[in-house]
């Protein structure tokens, strides 16, 4: 079977189309401006983390979400406070946006007591439960079955709360994806599964290692759902197409699995250097860059410049205060590192 369409921005336009249950009409502006300022405050916090990892600052390495933060911010848009997100390691937008503190967040990123996670986790162990920021995970695939137990607790409970979970193109040829998706479909979970493809598996070309092109759109039928391929750099069509998927899984109809196509502008983590790609494919990717896109599109919508250039002005000082407020934490203490590690705070189960 073919992808499905919801918004026809990538594949041809013969590609059969799913029955519209979308909302009509575009987003207010307003809210397209925050979308904006979403994506803007993600760029920019991901290369404050680039030059402060350069400065050996950065504890551990980092997976940087640049060039993919329209994904991150048409999905935050689309959900409500009390929905659930989970998010792989390359989860510092996903935690911005769905409320975390930017001065915890990079705090956590340079192994300070301030960090998220008292500066015990590092970047690819985020989490803030207090907007039920469930975490990021590290092992490729675990969190996909955590995040159906989530959206089990809802219904269960009577709520229509609405997991969504995040991960990449590599986690379709895991055996948790697979697992999670079938579960989740035969229970009628509420869960939007968002698969952030980003076209490289770490440092492998997807389609190389997938028998399938599209590698979780293509798989979709396998388990009674529509696939679903929308353009990962446009913020419009992911938040369209969110809030469709969160809909009907309020309504009770179940998951759905999109494939969103984007492109990380650079390597898989810090360490690399991202040479495996063609020059070409990087060229025809970075003229696609998701921010210059939308602000050329809002212009034209009727947003005045000087109301971008404010959102673009308060992002910049927002990073710079959180730059200068975490590098003046108190490094982490290793008297702590038992700490908030069980529910009784300690190790002592193990006596």
């Amino acid at each position: 079977m073919r992808p499905v369409i919801l918004r026809p921005v990538i594949s041809s336009a013969t590609a059969p189309r799913a029955r519209d249950r979308s909302p009509t009409g575009p987003a207010p502006l307003e809210l397209r401006a925050e979308m904006y300022r979403a994506q803007v405050r993600v760029r920019y916090f991901e290369k404050e983390a680039y030059d402060l990892f350069l400065q050996n600052l950065v504890k551990g390495t980092s997976h940087l979400s640049i060039g993919q933060e329209a994904i991150a911010a048409g999905v935050a848009a689309a959900l409500r406070p009390d929905d659930y997100v989970f998010a792989t390691y390359r989860g510092h937008a996903h935690a911005l946006l769905r409320g975390a503190p930017m001065a915890a967040v990079l705090g956590e990123l340079l192994g300070r007591q301030t960090g998220l996670m008292a500066g015990k986790g590092g970047s690819m162990h985020l989490t803030y439960t207090p907007n039920n920021f469930m975490g990021s995970y590290a092992i490729v695939g675990a969190h996909l079955t955590i995040a159906n137990g989530a959206a089990w607790s809802a219904q269960y409970r009577g709520t229509d709360q609405v997991t969504a979970v995040f991960f990449g193109d590599g986690t379709t040829n895991i055996g948790a994806f697979h697992e999670a998706l079938n579960l989740a479909a035969t229970w009628k979970l509420p869960v939007v599964f968002m698969c952030e493809n980003n076209l490289y598996m770490e440092y492998t070309p997807i389609s190389q290692v997938t028998a399938v092109p599209r590698p979780a759109a293509d798989r979709a039928s396998a388990y009674g759902l529509e696939p679903v391929v929308v353009d990962g750099n446009d913020a419009d069509v992911v938040y369209q197409t969110t809030l469709e998927a969160a809909s009907r899984a309020r309504a009770g109809e179940g998951p759905s699995l999109v494939e969103a196509v984007t492109y990380r502008h650079g390597g898989h983590s810090r360490a690399d250097p991202g040479k495996y790609r063609p020059d070409s494919e990087v060229a025809e990717w970075l003229a696609k860059d998701p921010l210059p896109r939308y602000r050329e599109r809002l212009l034209h919508d009727g947003v005045e410049s000087s109301v971008l250039d404010r959102i673009e002005a308060e992002a910049r000082a927002e990073v710079d205060q959180a730059r200068e407020q975490a590098k003046a934490a108190p490094v982490a203490d290793p008297a702590d590192v038992e700490r908030q590690v069980f529910a009784d705070g300690g190790a002592t189960w193990r006596r």
